[in-house]
Parts: structure tokens; C-alpha cells; sequence
């Protein structure tokens, strides 16, 4: 925690990344990763057709790396049993990403991906909110304000299929997650985040 850099109130969160801080080697062919995030305590996870609301602030610091590297800042991925199950390598279905400079809202199915949204990102204070209802069928929804600018309004399905081929539970649930998580590289990175807040909606 520190006091220099905040959005409101007295402190925000630090999160620097250290090459090789929390390593994860690939599986599949995909690169190495490494990361420093967040994890949402296991109670509050967020639940297969409920809606919620997620908002939060964060600073990307003027000397922040700008490199085409894949790196998530925020994600919703849906549980899976084990990471040698067949969606143990899948990616979440729900993802802020920055990379090269631009930062992107994202969806990733196993049966579909698609990329929301993009703006460029450096040196700047973003505040981000979203709604959400995850589920595999078709009165899912997201949608997303940045900086109180409304740039998603999708409705659809938002949540993989439940079955053997799959491996996710049903119901399932989608663990929430902020930091950094990228593909390994020796630069470090430092982000700040703020005014967390997540509720359910009716």
C-alpha cells in the first residue's frame, strides 16, 4: 500500500512485477507467463447467471514498458477442475489486456473470441466499470464503461458449455483477478490500483 499515487481517500495498491515473479511455464506450445495479481476471496466469487457489477480505478506510470507483450490487467476465468483437464489451458472469458501501448476488452470462448474495444493507455488514470452476467446460454451479457464512457453492450453467451469435452462444472463459477499476468520478459512493470468495488445487482 502507498499514499503517492491514489484516486481517492488516503492509500492505493502498488503492484510491481519482477521477471519471473510467480512463473508459470506454458503448456501447448504457449509462452512462459509469470505474475504478481489479485485474487477475490473464494465467498464472493461470482456466480453462473447472476449479475454484478465491478468497478475500479488504475495508473499506468508514464515509464510503464510499452511492448508487444501479451499482458492481462483484469480477468474473469471460469473454473476448471484441473490444469491438465481439457480447459485447463484456456483463456478467461472476460479480460482487460495491454498490450504494445493500447489497451483491449476481450471475450474468449472455446467457441468463439472476439476483441470489444481498444484505446491507447500510457501515463493515464483509467476508471473502469463493468456488468456481467456469465453463463452458457444466450441472456448472458457485458457491458463496460471507460471513464464513464459506455464502450461494450454485448448480449449473448458468456460462458463455455459445460460438458465431457469441456470439463467445466455446471454450474460453474468465474473467479476474478487483477494485477499483472504477462508472457515472460526481463523488464519490470509497476501499476496502481483503487477504489475496488464489486456488488450484485438484481
Amino acid at each position: 500500500m502507498q499514499s503517492s499515487i491514489v484516486r481517492a481517500g488516503h492509500g492505493a495498491l502498488r503492484i510491481d512485477l519482477h521477471s519471473h515473479d510467480i512463473f508459470l511455464p506454458g503448456l501447448g506450445g504457449d509462452a512462459d507467463s509469470e505474475r504478481d495479481e489479485l485474487l477475490e476471496a473464494r465467498p464472493l466469487t461470482t456466480r453462473q447467471n447472476k449479475l454484478y457489477e465491478f468497478s475500479w480505478s488504475m495508473y499506468l506510470p508514464s515509464d510503464f514498458p510499452i511492448v508487444p507483450v501479451r499482458l492481462v490487467v483484469a480477468q474473469w476465468w471460469e473454473y476448471c477442475p484441473r490444469r491438465d483437464s481439457p480447459c485447463g489451458n484456456d483463456s478467461p472469458v472476460l479480460a482487460v489486456r495491454y498490450i504494445g501501448g493500447v489497451l483491449s476488452i476481450t471475450q474468449d470462448l472455446t467457441t468463439s473470441s472476439s476483441s470489444s474495444t481498444k484505446r491507447n493507455a500510457i501515463s493515464a488514470r483509467l476508471d473502469l466499470r463493468f456488468e456481467v452476467r456469465f453463463t452458457p446460454h444466450p441472456d448472458g451479457l457485458v457491458r463496460a464503461w471507460l471513464d464513464d464512457k459506455q464502450v461494450v453492450d454485448y448480449s449473448g453467451i458468456t460462458a463455455n458449455v459445460p460438458n465431457a469435452a469441456t470439463n467445466y462444472p455446471d454450474p460453474s463459477y468465474f473467479p476474478f483477478k487483477m494485477g499483472l499476468y504477462r508472457n515472460v520478459m526481463p523488464q519490470s512493470m509497476t501499476i496502481y490500483l483503487d477504489e475496488y468495488r464489486k456488488r450484485q445487482l438484481p
